[in-house]
């Protein structure tokens, strides 16, 4: 007699293999999945760390007033119309630059080159006028040095970056007491650098090209020279590549002056100068 089966009871075939009583392992294409679901993960962190650090350089740029829409326009129409053109000539290419005085001391430019004339402006970028100008004719340049900045040895002072000095009578030293007055524009040359804006796009890239800006200025110079030669003096520009020495020892002045960025038209808080 059969015996009776046990009702609810599976039914084992032969030849089937029981479940595993352990946990399954990982295919290959699910451990796949989950490195690449993790790097996307990395990914994205760094993605947000590169955001934020992007806003904040953003909002440490707008801090300039020269970024604001519309203002740099404004201010080349202003200096472009100062420019007489009986004594001048046309203008030949418009410049954003940091000028760098014999005290060390950062300054905002905006700088024309025209077809006599190297034209300095010091430009107040939030009252949207011109405070000041400096004409250099530029049949009397005769040296233009690039290379960084270097100071004497026993300056408690320090630069990075390169420069630009123009000379435009190398055989006149300044004075002594030029040299120790930290408000004398009695110097044969004037030294310029980039200005801080210069990453923030394409258009200020341009704007603040020290390369180029060489290059437009050798140019112009020569044909100055040529034009209009200076009796007694050497016709021709001499460029080197060599550091730019700056003869200023103690500079607390303009350490802080630089590293608040005290020569520029900045927000600063609820002011602005």
């Amino acid at each position: 007699m059969e015996t009776e089966e046990k009702k609810g009871a599976p039914e084992v075939q032969q030849g089937q293999v029981s479940p595993p009583t352990s946990a399954p392992q990982l295919s290959d294409c699910a451990k796949d999945a989950q490195e690449l679901q993790s790097a996307c993960a990395t990914i994205r962190a760094k993605l947000d760390n590169l955001s934020a650090d992007t806003s904040l350089m953003n909002f440490k740029f707008k801090k300039f007033f020269v970024l604001r829409p519309g203002t740099l326009n404004q201010a080349i129409k202003d200096v472009e119309a100062l420019v007489n053109k009986e004594e001048d000539g046309n203008v030949q290419s418009v410049w954003l630059m940091a000028e760098v005085d014999h005290w060390n001391n950062e300054k905002e430019r905006l700088v024309l080159i025209t077809d006599n004339t190297l034209l300095v402006f010091k430009y107040d970028f939030i009252m949207l006028l011109c405070e000041q100008i400096q004409k250099i004719s530029l049949n009397f340049v005769d040296r233009l040095t690039h290379g960084t900045f270097n100071f004497p040895k026993r300056s408690l002072l320090k630069r990075e970056g390169v420069g630009l000095r123009i000379d435009w009578d190398r055989l006149r030293e300044p004075s002594f007491s030029s040299k120790w007055n930290p408000f004398s524009t009695d110097f044969p040359f004037i030294t310029f650098t980039s200005h801080p804006v210069s990453s923030t796009n394409d258009t200020f890239a341009s704007l603040c090209d020290l390369d180029k800006f060489r290059e437009h200025l050798k140019a112009a110079a020569e044909k100055a020279h040529a034009r209009n030669p200076v009796p007694g003096k050497a016709n021709g520009v001499t460029v080197l590549n060599q550091p730019i020495t700056i003869e200023a020892y103690v500079g607390a002045m303009s350490f802080l002056g630089n590293q608040n960025k005290l020569g520029y038209c900045m927000a600063r808080g609820g002011v602005g100068f």
